[in-house]
């Protein structure tokens, strides 16, 4: 009996300083902590930021002598689209979801990873800046123009993914580092996202705040799940543990997605 279909994830945004690399690796090890066998897919073979956290993640299991959950991972050197998705199915073959860290410039082999996710997610900051990805505001109004290239890309991708095969793809835009935002500008740009995602067709949920926490993990390769494992864990620790698990659950891509018998009874609470 053949295994079903993996989900997957795709991490994708044209513009670099999103937290994309530390929410997918969050991503992978949150799924990988409760069981699902997780496969991630480094798209950006200069950065190989996403590998790179793994990396760190794998030493420390070494050196510290401890169990931490590891999802198997690669990085996808070439630019052959046709290649990327024969890595894909067989990389991917026996794993519940596969994450896809894309780099942050248009890409073709990104292109196609878009066309192939389940679910896409588009991690933003809570700004004019970054929100110009998707779409123009009007700087006296600050209503919303007309959509942006990438996301008149998007909804191309996903006609076509709709058209290939029946599925729809769920688009995610992320909201990071909300807390650094005035009010007035953090309601207008909530209020802009919020008319973009009823014309383009996204969800939105908020993600990661600004932490010094997330850039203090990545030696060790650590997440806020790992607080065993972290030395001087405190109570900005554990808040920002659930920040992380709010946005997992926001994210909804474990409905319908059994955790395999043999991990369950290892399924943390």
């Amino acid at each position: 009996m053949t295994s079903p279909a993996p989900h997957i994830i795709c991490f994708a945004n044209e513009k670099g300083g999103t937290g994309k690399s530390t929410t997918a690796v969050h991503v992978a090890v949150a799924l990988s902590t409760m069981g699902y066998r997780v496969a991630a897919i480094d798209l950006d073979h200069r950065q190989r930021t996403l590998v790179r956290y793994l990396e760190n993640r794998e030493a420390s299991v070494k050196r510290l002598g401890q169990s931490l959950p590891l999802p198997r991972y690669r990085v996808y050197e070439d630019t052959n689209a046709e290649d990327f998705m024969r890595v894909l199915e067989e990389f991917g073959a026996d794993a519940d979801f596969v994450i896809i860290d894309t780099p942050g410039r248009d890409d073709p082999v990104t292109r196609v990873a878009v066309t192939r996710a389940n679910t896409l997610v588009t991690p933003i900051n809570d700004s004019f800046i970054d929100l110009d990805l998707i779409g123009q505001v009007d700087p006296e109004t600050f209503k919303v123009r007309r959509p942006s290239f990438y996301a008149e890309l998007i909804w191309e991708a996903r006609k076509v993914r709709a058209k290939t095969d029946g599925v729809t793809v769920d688009w995610v835009v992320l909201r990071n580092r909300l807390q650094h935002v005035g009010a007035r500008n953090m309601t207008r740009v909530a209020n802009a996202m919020e008319e973009l995602a009823r014309r383009v067709g996204f969800r939105i949920i908020p993600g990661l705040s600004e932490r010094v926490i997330y850039r203090e993990l990545f030696p060790a390769g650590l997440t806020l799940l790992d607080l065993g494992a972290i030395e001087g864990a405190g109570m900005s620790h554990i808040s920002a543990r659930q920040e992380l698990r709010e946005m997992i659950s926001a994210l909804g891509i474990t409905d319908g997605v059994p955790v395999p018998a043999a991990a369950a009874d290892a399924v943390p609470a």
